[in-house]
């Protein structure tokens, strides 16, 4: 085995990055298209996408990797796949899709879930599923159900994106335990389906496909994608996983004590349990993690922030026209901590979560138009979104994770110093940032499924730290007087956002 091919299914793009066997370093990348994929809208609340474009993509995104680095068809020894989360895809029996995917950011299901939460009872729903059922897969798939009686009697499979995306290449339908728990389809009290919550909905277990571990030979590649692909019929697909618990694989983050972050469009921490707990409040969600076995037991607790680098971007199109992030960045660097008093609440991307899912839209308060500047807003912005994810650790903590060790890719808003040692220097523990991203970890984990790597330790071989932050003494007393002043502000905003969506 030369190489291992990892793809990473955005709802923007298609990512394919090519891995040394031997020395694990990263070959080449690239992905398609150029411009973000279309995210249809049919209608307030619904985000749909075309499942066959995903496949086209991934066609194109492979053919510019080959150009980038030219393989032989027989050099790929297997291939994984990260997905977006929670999507559904129907499937006929000819295995085409029956309509658009309804992906991870569409609300339409909100009050089926919310129906079953209650109705179930909250006390039942989050011992056997770790979560409210909320507009999870199930909860869309209940959606068509009732608004699409036509297409759900044809459906005879339900595909999250990574399932669908492993169709195409292979022509079997399956999927994985991780991949039932981010769709809440999977009982964690049973150790099995959730029958429960499917016979609530008043839908099939038939309708799931069979279960394959996460790391192993799930499928092989079929004659028809091979030709399209330039790899080699038969090479095995060996790894699958949610984007998430993927990007924690990419940075071996294994282990009770460790955290992943990341911070693009949207904002993510998600850290290690070895116990199946559950937020009362349903405010983070607890998925099973791509190492879980059931005598060495491994959660993943997902926070989320839906404000966060849609916010730098957002800031930049509207104040920073013909300037840099780099530039951005490093004006906002030059104020001082705090902003002189501008506090930044980066919620206007929606419902947050972490919120109760209350939607209190994005503040900015404390705006002094003698004393202020564009760079003072930035830096503002930086800090918010910081001081937003460490509120979501301390639900997190609540829960009883521990903080021992966090890492994050060197990409997005963490290629910001300010915005690195805020989020050091606020959890009191050291960032580290390291060169890896989705598609690199799908490979790693193809490597480990393929029986390359004997141990989970050999999948890291390459991989290394572009740069560690560690939280200055000086400066964390300081970031946390702001910080609890913000939070202050924040429960007054909530205050008056009592309504849930």
């Amino acid at each position: 085995m030369k190489y291992f091919l990892g793809y990473d299914l955005g709802s923007s793009s298609v990512k394919a990055a090519l891995l040394d066997a031997e020395s694990g370093k990263p070959l080449a990348s690239a992905f398609s298209p150029a411009s973000e994929m279309k995210i249809q809208s049919p209608h307030p609340g619904f985000a749909e996408q075309d499942s066959d474009l995903w496949w086209q993509e991934l066609i194109r995104a492979t053919s510019k990797l080959q150009q980038k680095f030219p393989f032989n068809k027989n050099d790929i020894g297997a291939i994984g796949i990260s997905y977006q989360m929670h999507g559904l895809v129907c499937i006929d029996k000819h295995n085409q899709a029956l309509r658009p995917a309804i992906i991870w950011c569409d609300s339409r299901a909100v009050q089926y879930g919310a129906t079953a939460f209650d109705k179930l009872g909250h006390s039942f729903c989050l011992e056997h599923f770790l979560n409210s059922p909320g507009n999870f897969t199930a909860s869309k798939l209940k959606w068509v159900k009732e608004h699409e009686p036509e297409i759900y009697d044809k459906t005879v499979r339900i595909l999250l994106p990574g399932d669908f995306i492993a169709l195409k290449m292979t022509g079997e339908a399956v999927t994985t335990v991780s991949g039932l728990s981010e769709g809440i389809l999977w009982d964690y009290k049973e150790n099995g389906i959730a029958q429960s919550l499917l016979d609530f909905y008043g839908i099939g277990k038939n309708l799931l496909a069979p279960i394959v571990p996460t790391f192993s030979e799930q499928c092989r590649l079929q004659r028809s994608a091979a030709e399209v692909l330039g790899i080699a019929e038969g090479t095995p697909v060996s790894y699958r996983a949610g984007d998430q618990p993927n990007n924690a694989f990419s940075l071996q983050v294994m282990d009770p004590g460790e955290f992943a972050a990341t911070a693009g469009t949207s904002g993510v921490l998600y850290g290690i349990s070895n116990q199946a707990t559950f937020d009362s409040r349903s405010r983070v969600n607890p998925f099973v993690h791509v190492n879980h076995q059931p005598e060495n037991q491994r959660y993943g607790i997902l926070m989320c922030l839906n404000g966060t680098g849609i916010l730098n971007s957002w800031l930049r199109k509207e104040f920073f026209q013909g300037e840099s992030y780099e530039t951005m960045n490093d004006g906002a660097a030059l104020t001082p901590m705090g902003a002189e008093g501008i506090f930044c609440y980066p919620f206007g991307n929606g419902a947050e979560r972490i919120l109760e899912n209350r939607n209190p839209g994005g503040h900015i308060t404390g705006l002094d138009f003698n004393r202020h500047n564009k760079y003072f807003l930035a830096r503002a912005a930086q800090e918010g979104i910081v001081f937003s994810m460490i509120y979501g650790t301390g639900i997190m903590q609540e829960m009883g994770l521990k903080l021992n060790r966090i890492r994050a890719g060197y990409a997005n808003m963490f290629l910001s110093g300010l915005f690195s040692e805020t989020f050091a220097n606020l959890i009191d523990c050291p960032l580290e940032l390291y060169n890896t991203d989705g598609a690199l970890g799908a490979a790693r984990g193809a490597g480990f499924g393929a029986k390359y790597y004997p141990r989970f330790s050999d999948c890291f071989r390459g991989m290394e730290v572009i740069r560690r932050v560690n939280p200055e003494k000086n400066k964390t007393n300081r970031i946390r007087e702001i910080y609890g002043c913000w939070k202050e502000g924040l429960e007054n905003i909530l205050k008056n956002t009592q309504h849930k969506v």
